[in-house]
């Protein structure tokens, strides 16, 4: 194109302002909005820096140009800088005092009617998906994607001045058991072998520390086969970090060094230090172990306050040794009898059996088991619990882990409801402490809470070394998560190096010897040849950009992300493959698979 050689951009059209004024310049960017006003025609010319004002005099040459100019169209301008007229500068924009005035317009390229207009908040997310493109021209998504930049640049920085390595893994590698289905990929030298997908590089940052780096960082791509939802994707991407000759101290410290340089240089917030609390009380206190701080309303324990109540579901359940506890929802006596159907149903869909609720309306108190209780009774349980006249007070008797999740559920939905979450704010914790195991009651045996490579606190190193089972549900981990706005943002863990440490807890997980040595073989002779004590965590670059651009998905901010089925819209993958590759890689279909690939044929024919 002719134009190219003697026209070259100047500025970036966002850049421009009063110091700008009597200059020439040449912008290249798209068209946001034309507007004929008679004589004269206003485009604004849009590129990832912003947006600025074009005049056109139908006196300019520039003018014929400019006639055959629609939405989205590629554009070059050539002209000079001016102030606005009075009266007409735009506050809204920061290049609002200024305009150019074109005396030379250049067509680029041409655009169709797009489906839908850039900036439009109010078209379907499948739409906008389907023509990522475009909704990532749109200033909001271009910001988010620009903020992320910036987020990762900061953290690399950080990581350069600390003396980290960065090294990079993998992707092709070996299926281990992470908590999550894999991402399987079928060999096509080796007939019947798969690849796995890695959910992230834990065995082979472990092995960096027995390499001798001690201290390692990547930015890594990770992949988990799991039921999605606006903080998940299948593909996501991880900081991951790694240290030797370390305790949980030194993690810590060096990751709160990470978060206020972050916060600092792209919020301009000094977080300051960061509260911890350990797993048990953070489910006591709020019902699920990454407690959103910005709001009050914590779960209440009742047991003491509703023994010889008459109430039979609650005196049951003190018997038993379950939980009775609530929640207190200030001012919430003015709720109507419908909006507390809601709640109740809430809560059992959340595998509650029941939800008792007790108000007041400042007067007279009302409550779900008023048949059932005498009302002095009733009043001292409302006021045991910290509710006051005008409160609405809701309480659950089940299974401690059944409770904690249902009113963790309604603290959440109420908190969000009734706008009592300080969204102005962020706030950060450590959440330490965490159990060693869980048990898995389907299958009768201990699993691992975090990895089975996570070390046990060193008071209990004795009881898992002599297997006393009995005493499992007891042992703490040396592991911790960081937690911000109710999103856990990072997990680690200081990791097992001793050989028969690891031994133990792969008997305590109840692997036999076979298992272990298919699943981990590599990495057990490895902790032979010398391993250092080693320690990690691993933070969600996606969910950290999210809450650093206000927004609720982190699909805002990947630019390609895929929808709550896994399906990228525009690209429309998954596809189906030719049947000669699946042949080759030695795949048969199974009933199911085969009747959907036929139909996508016949669709195609």
């Amino acid at each position: 194109m002719k134009f190219l050689k003697d026209l070259k951009r100047s500025h970036y059209c966002g850049h421009l302002n009063k110091s700008h004024i009597g200059q020439e310049v040449v912008l290249m960017g798209w068209v946001h909005n034309r507007r004929d006003h008679g004589g004269l025609v206003f485009l604004d010319l849009r590129d990832r820096e912003g947006l600025i004002q074009i005049v056109l005099n139908p006196s300019e040459a520039a003018m014929a140009s400019a006639k055959e100019v629609r939405g989205e169209y590629v554009i070059a301008i050539q002209g000079k800088v001016q102030a606005r007229p009075q009266g007409m500068v735009n506050s809204k924009l920061p290049t609002g005092e200024v305009e150019v005035s074109c005396s030379r317009c250049e067509v680029l390229s041409v655009a169709k009617t797009t489906p839908f207009q850039i900036d439009d908040k109010n078209v379907s997310e499948n739409l906008r998906l389907k023509y990522r493109y475009l909704d990532l021209r749109s200033e909001g998504l271009q910001q988010k994607l620009i903020l992320r930049n910036k987020v990762t640049q900061v953290v690399r920085n950080f990581f350069a001045e600390n003396h980290f390595v960065d090294v990079e893994t993998p992707i092709l590698y070996k299926s281990t058991p992470e908590g999550a289905r894999d991402y399987l990929v079928p060999s096509r030298v080796s007939p019947g072998k798969f690849y796995a997908l890695p959910q992230s590089p834990q065995t082979l940052k472990q092995l960096l520390m027995i390499a001798g780096f001690d201290r390692y960082y990547q930015i890594a791509k990770c992949f988990r086969d799991e039921d999605l939802r606006a903080e998940r994707q299948p593909e996501f991407t991880q900081i991951d970090v790694e240290m030797s000759f370390i305790d949980v101290e030194d993690i810590i410290q060096m990751a709160e060094g990470l978060f206020k340089k972050i916060w600092k240089q792209v919020r301009g917030v000094d977080i300051g230090s960061i509260p911890r609390i350990t797993f048990q009380e953070a489910m006591e206190r709020f019902g699920n172990d990454k407690p959103d701080m910005r709001f009050g309303m914590e779960l209440q324990n009742l047991a003491h306050a509703v023994q010889g109540c008459g109430f039979k579901v609650f005196e049951d359940a003190v018997q038993r040794g379950d939980s009775v506890r609530g929640i207190v929802v200030e001012k919430g006596g003015s709720f109507s009898r419908s909006q507390i159907d809601k709640l109740v149903k809430t809560a059992q869909t959340n595998g509650a059996k029941g939800l008792v609720w007790m108000k007041s309306d400042g007067q007279q108190l009302t409550s779900s088991i008023s048949k059932v209780i005498p009302e002095d009774k009733a009043k001292d349980i409302f006021t045991k619990s910290g509710a006051k006249p005008g409160d609405l007070l809701l309480v659950v008797a089940d299974q401690f882990e059944i409770v904690c999740k249902v009113l963790s559920i309604l603290r959440l939905q109420l908190g969000e409801d009734l706008n009592l979450i300080d969204k102005s704010q962020d706030k950060f914790l450590w959440v330490i402490d965490f159990p060693l195991f869980e048990y898995d009651a389907e299958n009768k045996r201990w699993a691992a809470r975090h990895h089975p490579f996570t070390s046990p606190q060193d008071q209990f190193m004795d009881t898992l070394l002599e297997g006393r089972e009995k005493e499992y549900a007891g042992l703490l981990a040396k592991a911790y998560d960081l937690v911000c706005n109710g999103h856990e943002l990072g997990g680690g863990s200081i990791r097992i190096f001793r050989n028969e440490i690891q031994n133990a807890m792969f008997k305590a997980l109840g692997l036999t010897p076979e298992e272990v040595q298919t699943k981990f073989g590599f990495f057990i002779e490895a902790l032979q040849y010398g391993t250092p004590p080693h320690g990690g965590i691993a933070f969600g670059l996606d969910r950290i950009c999210m809450i650093l651009g206000r927004t609720e998905s982190i699909r805002d901010v990947i630019a390609f992300p895929k929808t709550a089925k896994a399906s990228d819209l525009m690209a429309e993958a998954p596809s189906i493959v030719d049947r000669a590759q699946l042949l080759e890689l030695g795949i048969r279909l199974g009933p199911q698979a085969e009747k959907n690939l036929e139909s996508e044929l016949n669709a195609e024919t």
